[in-house]
């Protein structure tokens, strides 16, 4: 094994263990929420971070993935843990519809695009009430009452994403979506079928978003279209995870995801309480403020950008030395 390995599972090994040595229920939930952002993060990344398909609508296949296990619920009768297996695969092809459509478009008119299909999407589950309760939403019984299962089930889930996406970024397909990123034009020209290769990377990235909604099905036992449909709960969400830790890289989102739900959690508790309620408000802002010094000084994310950080880590520590050698 080499040793570059080790410390991947060494934090492995750490996350793994987090809620053994922590009982409390609140952390093991935002633990639970930051894995299941990773899932998003890691596969909007896939799309637009490696493929260069910068997506609006991923609230699409998260939503579809939601309700396709809230619908097993209501409309099949059977368990909404189906949804766990049916969740990816629906949302794949409506991904392959999607891009059917959609990539006859590039750049800003595929994400306007993805946008307009978003809201067509939430506003047929707004709709059609007697097939997906509108607005009243879907609530199921939760199958477990402590959160340790959950835990470890959306632990499998981030672990799986990131080495399926790794497996497919070191093979020939991870080669020519970055052909098709880099330059489209010249990737068809040499052979690459770019509209293929492009579908290909929009399936495997709404599987897993897919596949994130029917987990969140079942943790979060209830859910509505402005939930699971929300451009800027999950699509714009999506894309802050990746731009915070580096887009275009395996660990960027697996970081942006926990800073993110981390910040987030921080500002709508108010600091856990210490500071007064209207700062829970200002989460908005903060965000705002965060992505425009990432993009500033970091463009390419805290991972993307890490070298530059350890550089101006170490100028500040062989300064403090200076100063205190003199």
């Amino acid at each position: 094994m080499k040793s570059s390995h080790w410390p991947i599972l060494a934090l492995l090994a750490l996350v793994a263990l987090f809620p053994v040595g922590i009982s409390s229920e609140y952390y093991r939930h935002i633990f639970i929420i930051s894995l299941m952002w990773v899932v998003i993060g890691s596969s909007w990344n896939l799309l637009a971070g490696y493929t260069g398909q910068v997506s609006f609508g991923h609230a699409i296949f998260f939503g579809t993935g939601a309700y396709t296990a809230g619908l097993c619920v209501t409309k099949l009768g059977i368990s909404a843990w189906w949804g766990m297996l049916l969740g990816g695969p629906i949302a794949l092809l409506v991904g392959l519809v999607i891009g059917w459509i959609c990539f006859r478009l590039r750049g800003p008119y595929f994400a306007l695009a993805t946008i307009a299909i978003g809201e067509i999407f939430r506003l047929l589950a707004t709709d059609w009430r007697s097939f997906t309760e509108g607005m009243e939403g879907i609530l199921i019984i939760q199958t477990f009452r402590s959160k340790l299962p959950y835990y470890y089930l959306a632990f499998a889930l981030a672990v799986i994403c990131i080495f399926a996406i790794h497996r497919v970024m070191k093979s020939k397909w991870g080669y020519y979506f970055v052909a098709i990123r880099e330059d489209q034009d010249v990737a068809e020209h040499i052979g690459i079928s770019a509209f293929r290769y492009k579908s290909l990377s929009l399936m495997i990235s709404s599987f897993f978003t897919g596949t994130a909604g029917a987990f969140y099905m079942n943790y979060m036992a209830f859910i509505d279209p402005h939930v699971v449909f929300s451009l800027h709960d999950i699509s714009i969400m999506a894309i802050l995870v990746a731009i915070i830790g580096g887009v275009g890289t395996l660990w960027g989102p697996p970081v942006g995801a926990f800073i993110m739900v981390w910040l987030q959690e921080t500002f709508r508790s108010a600091f856990f309480g210490l500071l007064p309620k209207w700062v829970s408000e200002a989460h908005v802002l903060v965000f705002g403020l965060l992505v425009i010094f990432v993009i500033r000084y970091l463009a390419n994310g805290i991972i993307g950008d890490w070298p530059k950080i350890r550089r101006l880590w170490s100028k500040d520590q062989d300064l403090s030395y200076s100063s205190s050698g003199s």
